[in-house]
């Protein structure tokens, strides 16, 4: 009686004693290729579904023939072997809302740099192949041809932010039309009246530079409204100016707004056309005839405004070397050391674009600016509410949080 005991036990346990059975590798099931979606038409997205024997010890094979169906089939070519474990849609770097395909699908990009190039409108026959030791599962292949498209919805979040902030701007400009909106004290440019009436004071003139760039970049076009209010107080000061430029477009913008300001100011009669001055493109042979210009005439104050490369600390060294009182306001900030260090002022990044509104005082430019750090204060709030919620996803192990962190991602 006992041995039939023991024989049933042995019947019953021995499923769990015998190590488990791998499943048998199939060949890609549900194979879809398509063209990818909010592109410019350069690849083509496979997707097929997964299997139970993926795994790190199996392979996916992707297999590319230009020009449709091949009759000869060698004339397949392998552009990506990957683990049969990895390349999801979940992994992509797509938005949720133009997700193609099941998240727990295989996914895959052919793209040019993936071993061919894609050719917009011609077709390719795609397969997928898995890949188990020397066996090798073919799915029946696909073909596709990759088209350009009009619309990427990828960054359409990117649009609605856009159009956010845009509402944010307008609301604050008409907000400034209505009511006096503080803004922060600067000191820099609280400064440009005592640096003129210095100047003045000595009978000496006053030295002005807009930046290495031309009108195009945005720093030359501070440093240019910036100029209109210290040729108006130096208009109303009969105090002479000096604004020599690197770039003629530049040269002839800047003339028009010290003619303006001189006009402003009720003395049109002091305008100097030579006041704006050309001197030469070059880098260092412009600086070499500034410092030149600052040691024969030794103005009693220097402006350096917009953007400057090497040659900021050669012209503020030269002008600290003659007494001047120096302002200087620049967004390089590989060169702020250089004109905190030698200047009396220094307008720091964004200041420099502040100071338009501060100066004139216009509720358009206030209102931008006021607009601006509304904006800003967004997407800091952002920032810290999407490292919070990432953290906590992390944390929980699971991706709750991805639909609301794609919203604020720059999707390509």
């Amino acid at each position: 009686m006992l041995p039939r005991v023991l024989i049933v036990i042995f019947i019953i346990c021995l499923p769990a004693l015998m190590p488990p059975f791998a499943p048998a590798q199939t060949m890609p099931q549900q194979l879809r290729v398509i063209d990818t979606p909010s592109d410019g038409g350069g690849s083509l997205t496979v997707l097929w579904a997964p299997s139970a024997s993926d795994s790190a010890g199996t392979k996916y094979q992707i297999l590319v023939h230009e020009g449709g169906l091949p009759q000869d089939p060698t004339a397949w070519k392998v552009v990506a072997e990957f683990p049969a474990n990895t390349r999801y849609v979940r992994e992509g770097k797509s938005a949720w809302w133009t997700r193609a395909g099941n998240p727990n699908e295989h996914l895959f990009l052919i793209k040019n740099g993936k071993g061919m190039e894609v050719k917009s409108g011609q077709p390719y026959a795609v397969t997928v192949a898995a890949v188990n030791g020397q066996e090798r599962f073919i799915a029946p292949p696909v073909v596709a041809s990759a088209e350009p498209n009009w619309m990427n919805w990828n960054q359409v979040n990117n649009l609605v932010l856009a159009l956010m902030f845009g509402v944010i701007v307008f609301y604050a400009i008409n907000l400034a039309k209505r009511k006096d909106i503080f803004l922060r004290r600067i000191p820099g440019l609280d400064a440009v009246d005592e640096a003129i009436g210095r100047a003045t004071e000595l009978g000496k003139p006053v030295l002005y530079m807009t930046g290495a760039h031309d009108m195009n970049d945005p720093s030359t076009i501070a440093a240019a409204v910036i100029l209109g209010r210290v040729a108006k107080k130096a208009a109303s000061y009969e105090t002479e100016l000096l604004v020599p430029h690197r770039e003629p477009i530049t040269m002839a913008v800047c003339q028009e707004i010290t003619k303006q300001a001189y006009m402003e100011a009720g003395k049109p009669d002091l305008f100097k056309e030579d006041a704006n001055f050309f001197i030469t493109s070059d880098q260092f042979s412009y600086t070499a005839a500034v410092d030149g210009i600052m040691l024969r005439r030794k103005p009693a104050a220097n402006f350096f405004m917009g953007s400057y490369f090497a040659e900021s600390l050669l012209l503020t060294e030269t002008g600290a070397s003659t007494g001047a009182i120096q302002i200087a306001g620049t967004d390089s900030d590989h060169q702020l050391p250089f004109f905190v260090t030698t200047c009396d002022y220094t307008l720091i990044g964004e200041e420099l674009y502040a100071a338009s509104a501060y100066l004139s005082k216009e509720p358009i430019q206030i209102g931008t600016l006021r607009g601006q750090d509304l904006g800003k204060a967004f997407i800091l709030g952002v920032i810290g509410v999407g490292t919070l919620l990432a953290t906590l996803a992390v944390i929980t192990g699971s991706d709750w949080a991805q639909p609301l962190l794609d919203l604020f991602k720059d999707l390509k």
